[in-house]
């Protein structure tokens, strides 16, 4: 496919939306839709990696999906801790870093254990960052920044005059990570549900119909292809529109 120079995609976020839906069409309870969906990371993760592309963000657990039935929730944390423990060994080898993006001190301790293990064990890894996005809320990372550049000022570390854009970006979560290029949200549903508003100020937006479980290599690729096909204007305006 060809690729403009101006837009390489470099990071791509997903919101992996409609395990739940997947599973009830077939009869079957909802968690055993997200065992589906987390089946289906790998495939998606092995794609970016062919891509080259070098971020991978995933929506694994809002702050808002605390409001979900219980044995639901236990089933999604106990599916994460099989994921990493099936997985990590690959991971490593692929140069691949773990890190999270959202506060963690409220999960099963179990879960905690698991994921401090992975992000310790790929700290050193270079080739690609796997961000997984637990007990996340767009809103709430924002709050937490300015909250950190506030205390940063109390204390004479900077000035208020030092605050600017990029240094806001430096004490969210994804502080080092290039913004979100493309953010694909599977199952149809037309909205970012409080995910990334500030890394996704100049994404593009893709929203296949298919429940997450079913997205497939080729329907990523499909995606790829679309992104490619957009114009990428930040604002401006192309030679020919001038």
């Amino acid at each position: 496919m060809a690729k403009s120079k101006e837009i390489k995609l470099k990071h791509v976020a997903f919101i992996m939306d409609g395990n739940g839906r997947w599973a009830k069409r077939r009869g079957l309870p909802r968690h055993l839709g997200h065992k589906a969906g987390c089946d289906r990371i790998i495939d998606i993760y092995e794609e970016c990696l062919a891509q080259d592309i070098k971020v991978m963000s995933l929506y694994a657990f809002s702050t808002e999906n605390w409001n979900r039935p219980k044995d639901e929730i236990n089933h999604l944390f106990n599916y994460l801790d099989i994921f990493f423990k099936k997985q990590i060994k690959r991971i490593i080898k692929d140069g691949s870093r773990v890190i999270i993006s959202g506060d963690i001190s409220a999960l099963p301790k179990k879960t905690q254990k698991t994921i401090n293990e992975a992000i310790e064990k790929t700290k050193e890894c270079k080739n690609f960052v796997f961000n997984i996005c637990l007990n996340y809320g767009g809103k709430a990372e924002i709050v937490r920044a300015a909250k950190l550049l506030a205390e940063e000022v109390k204390n004479n570390k900077i000035k208020i005059e030092d605050i600017d854009e990029n240094a806001f970006s430096n004490h969210l979560y994804t502080a080092g990570l290039p913004d979100v290029d493309l953010l694909i949200r599977t199952s149809g549903e037309l909205r970012t549900s409080n995910y990334l508003p500030w890394q996704l100020a100049y994404a593009e937006f893709i929203f296949p119909e298919i429940p997450w479980p079913d997205f497939t290599k080729e329907e990523f690729r499909k995606c790829i292809n679309e992104y490619y096909s957009r114009n990428r204007r930040f604002g401006g305006i192309n030679d020919d529109e001038k």
